[in-house]
């Protein structure tokens, strides 16, 4: 979309201060720990760009306030190289770069966002390659520290550290099924089926040496039930357990720049998905490898 569109849309420059008056209007405020998720072209031209909507974030929660996103890692090894031919193999586990907090890229599919986040002076990086997250703020260290291995949206994850210290979860401009908090849910929701994968990637060991460490998740790419039965074909799960807990009263709709914005309670999502997926759940799922 060009720059004259993004500005007709917005109905003019998207500023600094004007995402921060939206941002309270929506009910950011001081003090906030606040998880967000970022479509940028959604809230229209913004003077700056991301750099902008970090320092409006930063400017709602203040000083004593805590961002938090989800990272990835962008140049992680693929999952399936197992299946590659040998010499491929031994090539890729002689020299793949090891995941490394401060230098590996966020994953593009997240948008700019978690980049300028996590670079951020001050900004802390959790362990885990395949699922980091990076906070800015007073809560940074708590919320990404000794990142569990394995399980790592389970308990003690930086997402049930973001429930258990009352954080609050902001789509802005992003589309419902990006709510990363979900997986939680998923990683506590005890119903049939659920679903794992196992996968290899480079890390340092407690001695700083380089290691290839095998990860055990819930299914997060296909997602670790089966919900065939509770969304249309088309449907993306997530989306639909959003709009449900919406209609139920979870939430707070509003725009910010140009885009249709949601603010969620971390602990109301999570409680409300682990109940959405144990009633509605059935049926029998297999293990996995990625």
């Amino acid at each position: 979309m060009d720059e004259e569109t993004l500005l007709a849309r917005s109905g003019g420059p998207v500023t600094r201060g004007r995402l921060r008056g939206d941002l309270a209007r929506l009910g950011i405020a001081a003090g906030d720990l606040v998880m967000f998720h970022t479509r940028l072209s959604a809230l229209g031209w913004v003077a700056g760009g991301a750099r902008t909507v970090v320092e409006a974030l930063r400017d709602a929660v203040g000083e004593r306030g805590t961002l938090m996103v989800t990272c990835g890692w962008n140049d992680a090894p693929p999952y399936g190289f197992t299946d590659w031919p040998p010499e491929w193999q031994a090539a890729l586990r002689a020299e793949h770069p090891v995941y490394d907090p401060e230098l590996s890229e966020s994953a593009h599919e997240n948008g700019r966002l978690p980049e300028v986040l996590r670079r951020w002076p001050g900004a802390v990086r959790s362990r885990h390659p395949d699922v980091s997250f990076a906070a800015l703020g007073p809560l940074a260290g708590p919320l990404t520290e000794d990142h569990p291995w394995d399980d790592p949206h389970g308990p003690g994850s930086p997402l049930a550290r973001l429930v258990a210290h009352g954080g609050r979860v902001l789509l802005l401009g992003a589309p419902l099924d990006t709510l990363t908090l979900l997986h939680h849910a998923e990683a506590l929701a005890e119903a049939p089926g659920k679903r794992f994968v196992e996968y290899e990637q480079p890390v340092r060991d407690e001695h700083g040496q380089r290691v290839w460490r095998r990860f055990r998740d819930i299914d997060s790419e296909h997602g670790a039930f089966d919900y065939s039965a509770l969304v249309a074909e088309g449907e993306e799960a997530f989306e639909v357990l959003a709009r449900d807990a919406l209609a139920a009263g979870l939430g707070r709709r509003g725009v910010v720049g140009a885009a249709e914005s949601y603010l969620f309670e971390a602990a109301e999502v999570v409680r409300f998905g682990v109940e959405w997926i144990e009633r509605g759940v059935g049926g029998d799922g297999g293990a996995g490898s990625r």
